[in-house]
């Protein structure tokens, strides 16, 4: 997956916002809160993300994935290679990360956001 590709994914989510920081890397957030990271490493794009607790071991073990750095908490991973899962697969785990950070707003933010 390239970093146009992750963008169209992560644009499609509801209440999805992108802010530019951290030296360039292309943050996705909901509420505020961040879901999904993308920039690139010597011209590789590499991805951040939330994971559940099973899917974080699964990624570490099979060397998909490593842990995602200044995030020591919370199941971060970060993808350093874009081809090691297929696209529908990172796309998934893309949606993954915004359910489980849009599930942990405030019920105020979530309805404002038209979250439910």
């Amino acid at each position: 997956m390239n970093l146009a590709q992750f963008d169209t994914v992560c644009q499609r989510f509801p209440g999805a916002a992108l802010a530019i920081q951290w030296g360039g890397s292309r943050v996705y957030k909901v509420g505020g809160k961040m879901f999904a990271l993308g920039n690139r490493d010597a011209g590789v794009p590499y991805y951040v993300f939330k994971t559940t607790p099973i899917a974080y071991e699964m990624l570490l073990d099979q060397g998909l994935a490593t842990r995602a750095p200044y995030l020591p908490r919370g199941f971060w991973v970060k993808i350093g290679d874009p081809d090691a899962l297929p696209d529908d697969d990172l796309a998934g785990y893309f949606e993954q990360s915004y359910r489980i950070v849009a599930g942990s707003l405030p019920k105020l933010t979530r309805k404002s956001l038209g979250l439910g």
